[in-house]
């Protein structure tokens, strides 16, 4: 545990550890190298995967101030971010430009209404639709999201009418802006997730964003062709981990046992996670750092001393 002198609470998440600052209303996260899928914590952690994230994140909220406020104000150590403390919105926010990942689950089995949004019949696996579609989750604090409509949203008192339609607007000009840059860099930006707090009675963009753990992205050269022949397009997130687990026979559920993962299983992970760095990013990525917890420690108390 790092011992700071100014008051401040302790939580660990499932891939961050968040110290949050009393007096200066201030988060401090340190995106660590642990992997979460279907709600467990793989036993191996994945080299760099942190700062690969943080990178990532902190790259694109800058890109995006002019759209909606960001909770991020400075990157304090390649895999830590400091910035506001809000009080988070109990949602999350996924925005959804192609049949894949969970929606596509659920389609094959026979679910055709998500969220209020209805499907048509006969979609294709991957199929990009004609515009995008939000499938708002809850935000458990145990256990798994669960799929909400608008209106359940609304009649349970999760938020304001007002609010959800700032939500949804911000989230669809977000993706906007993600599948325009993506298109740059040659891919397609299929869906990801946005979370937001509120501050100063404010709606702040809190969180991680476009990073290949809350988005999907794929290779945009023959993409269609590839979806018309039944043929799965190479993606790039996290999704990989997750479709690795199933393959053997790991969802999470009750009686599942976590399969055993390899030095060469590792290798593999992190090599996808900086495949898809290098696509999104024109910068170098800064690995070759003191990354233990003191330098953690050191790096959040020059920040704080620095901001007094």
């Amino acid at each position: 545990m790092i011992h700071f002198d100014k008051p401040y609470s302790y939580y660990q998440g499932k891939v961050r550890d968040v110290y949050s600052f009393t007096e200066t209303n201030e988060l401090a996260i340190i995106v660590t190298d642990r992997v979460s899928a279907f709600d467990h914590i793989l036993p191996v952690p994945i080299p760099s995967k942190g700062i690969i994230l943080n990178t990532i994140a902190a790259y694109f909220l800058n890109q995006v101030k002019h759209i909606c406020p960001i909770w991020l104000k400075e990157v304090v150590h390649p895999r830590i971010s400091l910035g506001i403390k809000c009080e988070p919105i109990k949602l999350e926010i996924v925005v959804r430009g192609s049949l894949c990942g969970h929606i596509l689950r659920e389609y094959n089995k026979g679910v055709t209404n998500i969220c209020g949004n209805t499907l048509a019949d006969n979609l294709i696996p991957y199929q990009l639709f004609e515009k995008p579609i939000i499938t708002p989750t809850t935000k458990a604090n145990e256990g798994h999201d669960m799929d909400i409509s608008p209106a359940s949203i609304l009649e349970n008192k999760i938020v304001s009418k007002e609010i959800y339609e700032k939500l949804e607007s911000y989230a669809y000009q977000l993706f906007n802006f993600g599948q325009e840059y993506a298109a740059t860099r040659g891919l397609i930006l299929a869906d990801t997730k946005y979370e937001f707090g509120i501050y100063n009675d404010e709606i702040v963009l809190i969180d991680e964003i476009h990073t290949p753990d809350s988005s999907r992205y794929f290779y945009s050269k023959n993409y269609n062709e590839l979806v018309d022949n039944h043929i799965t397009p190479k993606q790039l997130s996290k999704e990989f981990v997750r479709e690795w687990l199933i393959d053997k026979d790991f969802m999470g559920r009750e009686n599942d046992v976590m399969p055993n993962i390899s030095v060469d299983d590792v290798k593999s992970f992190r090599d996808r996670y900086l495949e898809i760095y290098n696509l999104l990013i024109d910068q170098p990525l800064e690995l070759d750092v003191i990354d233990e917890e003191d330098s953690w420690k050191n790096a959040i108390e020059t920040y704080l001393e620095k901001n007094k």
